[in-house]
């Protein structure tokens, strides 16, 4: 699910400050930022310079200076057209070897904008304090392209607020100086093409002193047990914490609302003084004293309405809610489907549509919008993080988020989510898991259930109840840019790792989901994303991403299907329709988008599989339907989709389902039934008891016992395919040469999905890289990436090669990738290789192609994405653990066998399914006999249901060919021995060892 990470820092202003010619005549100089005449060149940091930028390769929009005779200004205006899918726009920042500006001499910044008559708002963004444009604190406001022709739009600095969603250094004093200002940026509507023209940025006005002072409340919502007491803080803040030079004046009163004055609560007013001298920090209070009427009822509004004189008022007036009591659905004695038909009995349509909204929180336009729109639902998209992105933070952050659902009527919790695909991935510091290939190359249940347990435990220590994981997908190309989200090309072996969701959820009854240490987890993507067809997408440059899924009625439900069928049956909480379409044979149907197929949503899934969870859509994907956006509502929702994830569109949707329901073309029924599995879980997660973080297993995030999961995880996940004169395990006396790229680079070895939705290479979170964990297993370790230190006096190589990391249909082959080593890494490996007996890892998130390359290197890992535990990799380096990982997908010889997978008729990989030396025991001896023997144990095993017994002989079995072929590996012998790993998973031992015995003979 594509996740764009949250807007990116952006400044204001900056250029030469030349004085304009007319002004007021009390007022300051009007000051030029930008007369977009040349002066200011197309640059970036640390330079001074106009710069674009947004979430996807596309998204930044074209900038150029243009000449225009009805220019406002000058001769040139700046001129761009963008059509941004994520998010996008440009910035100005001022020169960072430069001194900041100094803007606060005056009232704000104007500018000249050809309005397109769009009605759509545009962000201006500025910069404030810090070390310069990109290290500063954001201030913004909008305004809205409601016109057509040339129009000055003045932006005065008092309706500039603090960022709350993103900062890149976590913000300063949170008090907008005016005095270090280090530029300004725009940012465009989402989802619309369009195009704009721009001039004359500067400033104008004088100050106003309400800049230097401003008026807080400790909270937006004060939410009071009826009968209680509500306390709202006061506080007068100013820029440098200087006191005011002028008394400040706050007039209060409690007026509207839903409370009724003198019944439920006494009325209060007055005011609130703060003399000349006043220090910064200063707070004051107002009492609201709430009534008791003795009657069960939905929490009630009071307004408190400040009027402030002589210094900046809060961003919203503050409001005490009386929290709702007495109503059956607040009763946790009840069982769980009383309390879900009470509370959805008394909900409006449109507290029912907000149920099935999900918006992304850093899109909101207001955080009220979670009260006024009811959302249900808000999530954190790759790289939408908190700052600072840490434990406490996020806590915060979202107990500020479920705060603001007290002041609804039913005070129904949000449900948060986000992607925690390998560990709490977004949250710097987390525990990084092996990405699914590599837990796949286990082959074993039980730790990937640890992984599962060890990721839900530090997701909700930061407040998350949910996560979009695991992916049940069932990879059938390797080209495909989420190959790495697979467990493997076999649904038995998918079906085998789903062990995860019990580390996520605990019991398959869901009654673990309110403990403090599991979340709900989402199957995803329903159903055959990893089928699609190469060729077939038609999202972006995709190549095969989001495309279509060509199958026959009983290739779908056998390779498909069949883990989610598993996934039910193991209780999991919530799924996720995939973005490609579905295409089966003989059902005259075509291709039809996923999130349309109601035949699969409600018949296969909720009819026949009995799923009683909700579904959740992926990121946008209804704007993928056909037809107006009415339409997509409309499909989506009949098809049986529950809840929508419409990151930016939640006004949209939510308005949007009502009047389809009134229309009569969506049934209220259809709805009722989506509110009530929704409903369903946030109380089988203990949300309307406890909505709040949890903490009290923070400490644990990152923790020694925790990282020792992960390590282990990548200790099993490592796959010899081979081992030329036993070179591995390595010997720490030996004297070691290490090159590589993706040696020394935890960024790489996390790959996609760490910290943003890309991933990033570098040092971008703690952990041990694969050459710090050579070192700290005592070996005597040279180490040169590039391979260029003297060779010589090296007992052997290591050569860590691979992949960058990527995400999605970003990291599809033809989408500016390919299987091939990059020409550094085929350098290091030929350079070292040549002087020395050399092992080479292959660092990837799928099998890449070493061509004529194999014959020179003597022992080759696919090492896959091992996470941020490379000590890990160092224990099966050096025999700390032995290597027993198991290829999870096919390795092909060239890109033209792809797609290739076991059981086809025509499979002749350089390695098979199924195909991993071990170092755990010498081969067992053996030959044909033995074999014929195995297979009457492996008979026996299976008439007994003795299937550690099987598996064990199967094992054995799998060895003594292995042994046999060493790196002969024909088709004759690839076919059976992938076929035998099948049977093992599926249990049918007997015949896997007759398998084996096949492709034996064939060696």
């Amino acid at each position: 699910m594509p996740r764009t990470a949250l807007l990116v820092s952006t400044a204001l202003c900056a250029a030469l400050l030349t004085p304009a010619v007319s002004r007021a005549a009390a007022d300051p100089p009007t000051v030029a930022v930008d007369r977009f005449e040349g002066e200011v060149p197309f640059a970036s940091q640390p330079a001074e310079g106009i710069f674009t930028w947004g979430g996807d390769s596309d998204d930044p929009p074209a900038l150029q200076l243009t000449a225009r005779p009805d220019a406002p200004e000058g001769e040139k205006v700046l001129t761009g057209t963008y059509d941004i899918s994520g998010y996008g726009g440009f910035t100005h920042d001022f020169a960072a070897d430069r001194p900041a500006h100094d803007w606060s001499a005056h009232r704000g910044v104007r500018l000249w904008w050809e309005g397109q008559g769009t009605g759509k708002k545009i962000a201006f963004e500025i910069k404030d304090g810090g070390a310069h444009g990109e290290a500063s604190e954001l201030w913004t406001t909008s305004f809205t392209d409601d016109f057509t022709g040339w129009k000055q739009v003045e932006l005065p600095f008092t309706d500039f607020v603090y960022r709350t969603d993103y900062q890149p250094v976590g913000g300063i004093d949170h008090v907008l100086g005016l005095t270090q200002m280090w530029g300004y940026a725009l940012t465009l509507p989402v989802g619309v093409k369009g195009r704009f023209a721009v001039d004359g940025v500067e400033l104008y006005g004088t100050a106003d002193q309400s800049l230097r002072a401003a008026v807080t409340t400790d909270a937006a919502v004060h939410p009071v047990a009826e009968g209680g007491d509500a306390t709202v803080k006061v506080t007068l803040t100013t820029t440098g914490a200087a006191p005011v030079d002028q008394p400040v004046t706050v007039a209060y009163e409690t007026a509207g609302g839903t409370a009724r004055p003198g019944t439920d609560y006494t009325p209060v007013s007055g005011t609130l003084t703060f003399p000349a001298g006043t220090a910064s920090g200063t707070t004051r209070t107002v009492r609201v004293h709430t009534l008791k009427d003795r009657s069960a009822e939905p929490a009630e509004t009071i307004p408190l309405k400040l009027t402030v004189t002589g210094a900046k008022p809060p961003a919203e007036n503050p409001e005490v809610v009386v929290d709702a009591h007495g109503l059956p659905y607040l009763d946790a004695k009840l069982p769980v489907r009383r309390r879900v038909a009470d509370l959805l009995s008394r909900m409006s349509l449109e507290e029912k549509a907000g149920q099935m909204t999900q918006a992304e929180r850093g899109a909101m336009g207001a955080p009220g919008d979670i009260a006024a729109y009811g959302l249900g639902s808000l999530l954190s998209g790759g790289g939408s993080t908190p700052t600072p992105n840490t434990p406490a933070a996020w806590a915060k952050m979202i107990d500020a988020f479920q705060l603001r659902t007290r002041a609804t009527r039913f005070q129904i919790p949000l449900v948060y989510g986000v992607d925690a695909v390998h560990g709490h991935n977004n949250l710097a510091g987390a525990t990084v898991m092996p990405h699914n290939i590599g837990l796949g190359a286990t082959r074993d249940p039980a730790l990937v259930q640890r992984t599962g347990a060890v990721t839900a435990a530090e997701v909700r220590a930061t407040g998350v109840p949910w996560d979009f994981a695991p992916c049940l997908c069932v990879t059938r190309d390797e080209r495909w840019g989420r190959s790495y989200e697979s467990f493997g090309e076999d649904p038995a072996l998918v079906e085998s790792m789903e062990t995860i969701v019990q580390g996520l959820q605990g019991r398959a009854d869901g009654s673990d989901l309110d403990r403090s240490d599991k979340v709900l987890a989402t199957a995803k993507h329903f159903v055959g994303d990893g089928g699609t067809t190469y060729g077939s997408s038609t999202t972006g440059t995709y190549t095969i991403d989001q495309g279509v899924t060509q199958v026959t009625r009983q290739q779908l439900e056998a390779v498909h299907l069949a883990p989610y069928q598993e996934a039910v049956d193991r209780g999991v909480g919530t799924v996720m329709p995939s973005y490609s379409s579905l295409d089966i044979a003989g059902d005259g149907r075509g291709p039809v988008k996923m999130h349309a197929r109601g035949d699969m949503i409600n018949g296969v899934l909720k009819g026949r599989m009995g799923f009683d969870g909700f579904v959740i859509s992926d990121w946008n994907a209804i704007d993928q339907l056909p037809g107006d956006y009415a339409a997509h509502v409309r499909t989506a929702v009949t098809a049986g989709v529950d809840m929508m994830m419409v990151p930016y569109g939640y006004k949209d949707f939510a308005t949007t389902l009502v009047d389809e329901v009134r229309a009569g073309r969506v049934s209220e029924r259809r709805v009722d039934d989506a509110v009530a599995r929704i409903l369903t879980q946030k109380f089988r997660l203990g949300l309307f008891e406890h909505p709040y973080a949890d903490t009290r297993g923070a400490a644990d995030i990152g923790s020694a016992a925790h990282r020792a999961v992960a390590r282990r995880a990548a200790a099993e996940s490592q796959v010899l395919l081979k081992n030329d004169g036993g070179l591995l395990p390595l010997k720490t006396s030996q004297k070691v040469y290490v090159a590589g790229s993706n040696a020394d680079d935890i960024g790489n070895q996390s790959g996609g999905w760490t910290l943003t939705w890309q991933g990033s290479s570098g040092a971008i979170t703690p952990g041990t890289t694969i050459l710090q964990g050579m070192r700290e297993a005592g070996g005597h370790v040279t180490y040169s990436k590039d391979a260029s230190a003297p060779t010589a006096s090296h007992d052997v190589g290591v050569v860590v090669v691979g992949e960058t990391p990527y995400a999605e249909g970003v990291g599809d082959v033809g989408n500016g990738h390919d299987l091939r080593l990059s020409a550094a890494d085929q350098k290091a490996v030929d350079t070292v290789c040549a002087a020395m007996k050399c092992a080479v890892l292959v660092v990837s998130g799928r099998p890449q192609l070493l061509g004529d390359r194999l014959p020179g290197i003597d022992a080759l890992v696919a090492s896959w994405l091992p996470g941020t535990e490379g000590a890990g990799v160092a224990d099966v380096l050096y025999g700390r653990r032995p290597f027993t990982g198991q290829l999870p997908v096919t390795w092909p010889k060239s890109e033209a066998q792809l797609p290739i997978n076991v059981g086809d008729t025509a499979y002749d990989p350089q390695f098979p399914y199924g195909w991993g030396l071990t170092t755990l025991t010498p081969a067992p001896r053996g030959g044909a006999a033995t074999l014929k023997a195995l297979a009457a144990a492996a008979r026996a095993a299976d008439r007994a249901g003795a299937d550690r017994t099987g598996a064990a002989l199967v094992a054995r079995a799998r060895l003594i060919v292995q042994q046999k072929a060493g790196q002969h590996i024909t088709a004759a012998l690839a076919r059976p021995f992938a076929e035998a790993d099948h049977l093992l998973l599926t249990g049918h031992y007997g015949g896997a060892v007759d398998k084996l015995t096949a492709a034996y003979r064939a060696a």
